[in-house]
């Protein structure tokens, strides 16, 4: 009797550690897993004719390395475009005002990150600034569409 308590125990333990890891994994998938409150760093804005899937919370990254996330997106009516807000986090406080913002899409799942590749320029990006070197995200059904637009034009071309 005392054996098969153990066993039990042992089995519920493993159970609550699985729930536990898919938890977690669920977390990191959703990008939950680093939410704050706002938390120290500085706010910029970019404006895009098209950012594709881009989400709040998708990260922002400089060479590979996350620098911050999305921390809101708006549409302006007034200039026809998406506005972007990212937040900064505070250790990077040296980012060029130069600085070229695009709209990527990482691994297989298609999630959007924004990449920033960094100016030449002495002055540096803070609180309330906008990137005005903006690439817009490469929406696949736009690029498949303008290759099959090409194809049947080759196609007409040579009858």
């Amino acid at each position: 009797m005392i054996e098969s308590r153990t066993v039990e125990t042992v089995v519920g333990v493993f159970i609550a550690l699985g729930l536990a890891a898919l938890l977690m994994l669920a977390m990191e998938v959703s990008n939950l897993s680093t939410m704050g409150g706002g938390g120290d760093g500085y706010e910029v804005r970019v404006k895009f004719e098209n950012l594709g899937g881009l989400k709040v919370r998708s990260p922002v990254k400089m060479s590979g390395v996350q620098v911050g996330r999305v921390a809101e997106i708006v549409y302006d009516s007034q200039v026809y475009k998406a506005v972007a807000t990212l937040r900064i986090n505070a250790e990077y406080d040296r980012i060029p005002k130069d600085t070229a913002a695009k709209v990527f899409t990482a691994g297989l799942l298609g999630e959007q990150y924004v990449s920033l590749d960094a100016g030449g320029e002495e002055e540096y990006l803070k609180d309330g600034d906008e990137i005005t070197l903006v690439s817009n995200a490469v929406v696949l059904e736009q690029v498949i569409s303008q290759f099959l637009y090409n194809k049947a034009a080759d196609g007409t071309a040579e009858k």
